[in-house]
């Protein structure tokens, strides 16, 4: 029989216990404040600044939200990342992506001090997380980290592939699966002879962007299958880049689509912010 990996109960202990160490923090005097901008009204952009301006009142984190017009220039949203920059009660930045096609959102990511990079994208957090010295990690790579280790996966020695080359999820997944002394083959679209190397894995995850991509022949009996894709199929219905049911019973241990990685990033996200 294999587990399904609850993303929602777990998330849900991270935050209870930021709650608490918020509460402490508060006691003490010391409090901490996450800027959210998000530029124009992308619905999905929407449902995610609420969610964690929602996480934020919970854990007991200040938050302020910038609601910018779509037509914002490039050259103002910097000069409010600068202003958020010199803030000294502003302990986190966060940019909600995608911006507006006249925005280059690499020169707006660079614009945030890496030091309130709360989504671990600046290059300097990157170049930490690269050579092992301390700093902000991506939000979603660190959520699978979490779920693995609070459900008693062992990292250590295990074989570990990854499936996607992407700078947000599929390189930080990489490298920090190596700082758990995982051994790590990173898969992409140029791949060859790739069912052969994702059935050498201990550890699969899968960030690809591909709905039900994966099946059962890409996964070794009793692997632990991690899904980081997330879509709507032709019945309106979430689903993931693996095909759940055809793949769980082969696997030890699997996340859902919902209820897994996706919960993980908002904890992570707050659990930055806490830092």
């Amino acid at each position: 029989m294999y587990l399904v990996i609850d993303g929602k109960k777990i998330s849900q202990e991270i935050k209870d216990e930021l709650k608490e160490k918020a509460a402490a923090m508060k006691a003490q005097g010391e409090e901490r404040c996450l800027a959210v901008i998000q530029v124009g009204s992308d619905p999905a952009s929407t449902v995610y600044v609420n969610n964690k301006k929602k996480a934020c009142t919970y854990i007991g984190i200040n938050s302020l939200a910038y609601e910018l017009p779509e037509e914002t220039t490039e050259e103002e949203l910097i000069g409010i990342i600068g202003e958020l920059n010199e803030r000294a009660d502003v302990n986190g930045i966060l940019v909600q992506l995608p911006l507006p096609k006249h925005i280059n959102e690499e020169r707006v990511l660079l614009a945030i001090a890496p030091e309130k990079d709360v989504d671990g994208f600046h290059p300097v957090n990157v170049g930490n997380l690269s050579i092992g010295r301390p700093g902000y990690v991506s939000c979603t790579p660190a959520g699978v980290i979490q779920l693995l280790k609070r459900s008693g996966i062992e990292i250590e020695g295990k074989e570990c592939v990854v499936l996607g080359r992407s700078n947000i999820v599929g390189k930080p997944m990489a490298m920090l699966l190596l700082r758990e002394n995982g051994t790590v083959t990173v898969c992409h679209s140029r791949t060859k002879n790739l069912k052969e190397i994702t059935r050498r894995a201990d550890i699969l995850v899968v960030a690809i962007g591909k709905p039900k991509f994966v099946d059962e022949s890409y996964v070794k009996e009793g692997a632990v299958v991690i899904d980081v894709g997330i879509h709507r199929n032709e019945n309106n219905k979430l689903c993931g880049d693996v095909d759940f049911e055809r793949v769980a019973p082969h696997t030890s241990a699997i996340t859902p689509v919902p209820g897994g990685v996706g919960p993980m990033t908002i904890a992570m996200l707050m659990s930055n912010c806490m830092q």
